[in-house]
């Protein structure tokens, strides 16, 4: 118990931290890869820091109301997730925080975050059956759904799910809202919707919605560090530097790919999913 309440605690704390800093050096390199020096590696915590001080102009009470809810559930999310507790529980927490930002969105009225939600939608049907995929391979691989034993498994998961890994970095490039599919928001001025799902966002919500990022970055990391993880210190180093190359990957691909219509988001994570995860499904059932 002690041990589950000071990884929570911690999440809560550095998770910010780690995220903006990520965010910082994703600018730095994309900067660097356009020929550009870039801005500093904390440009995103100043970014967030001069939203709170400005004015914030919401088209109704009811559009806040959801943001607060989304960044709540983001945070109970990956203090679940980081408590050790059940992996479908977590996914569909997550989901649930989605859903909000996607009804904050809606509720605003306007034609672009309207657009912005429907595309977020689409891309929730894309990439939401390969983490299911993923969290089942998990149970079939260590016998049950708990982070906590996943972590404690003797048997680091990568080697039996390889395919499962594959796919699941596939669809981390919606969630992380890298080009070619950054369909409903993007962080970058190439966005053809404005803000897209942020566009009626102001203030010191528009800094919960960009807080919220850091923390679902940081836990979307931690899923792929259950890849790696078999209960040693050699697991953890292996899963740490994965993640950080994972997320180097999708800063790359970010950067070389144009946008891409919903169509191929939505077949392509399909393909993904009903290639390389069930068949590492079935190899997991059978072996």
């Amino acid at each position: 118990m002690v041990k589950m309440i000071i990884w929570v605690v911690a999440y809560l704390i550095l998770a910010p931290f780690v995220g903006g800093l990520l965010s910082g050096i994703d600018r730095i390199i994309s900067a660097r890869m356009q020929g550009r020096k870039g801005p500093s590696v904390l440009q995103p915590f100043y970014d967030v820091l001069k939203l709170t001080e400005k004015e914030k102009i919401t088209v109704n009470n009811v559009q806040d109301f959801y943001i607060v809810c989304f960044f709540i559930f983001i945070l109970v999310t990956g203090c679940m997730f980081f408590a050790g507790q059940d992996l479908l529980l977590v996914i569909f927490t997550l989901s649930l925080a989605s859903t909000f930002l996607i009804i904050g969105a809606f509720c605003s009225g306007s034609a672009y975050s309207t657009m912005a939600a429907e595309r977020e939608l689409l891309q929730m049907m894309a990439y939401e059956p390969m983490v299911l995929i993923a969290a089942v391979a998990f149970y079939l691989h260590c016998g049950s759904f708990k982070v906590a034993d996943i972590v404690a498994n003797d048997r680091m998961g990568f080697p039996y799910m390889v395919a499962a890994f594959i796919g699941f970095v596939f669809i981390l490039t919606i969630k992380f809202r890298k080009a070619p599919f950054d369909l409903s928001m993007s962080h970058h001025a190439h966005q053809e919707l404005v803000g897209g799902l942020k566009t009626e966002f102001s203030g010191t919500t528009l800094a919960l919605v960009e807080a919220a990022h850091w923390y679902e970055n940081v836990m979307l990391l931690g899923f792929v560090f259950l890849f790696f993880a078999n209960g040693t210190t050699l697991g953890a180093v292996i899963g740490v530097v994965v993640c950080l190359a994972a997320y180097f990957l999708e800063i790359v691909i970010g950067n070389s790919f144009a946008r891409m219509k919903w169509p191929v988001a939505l077949k392509s994570a399909w393909f993904v999913a009903i290639t390389f995860g069930m068949a590492n499904i079935v190899f997991l059932y059978y072996r």
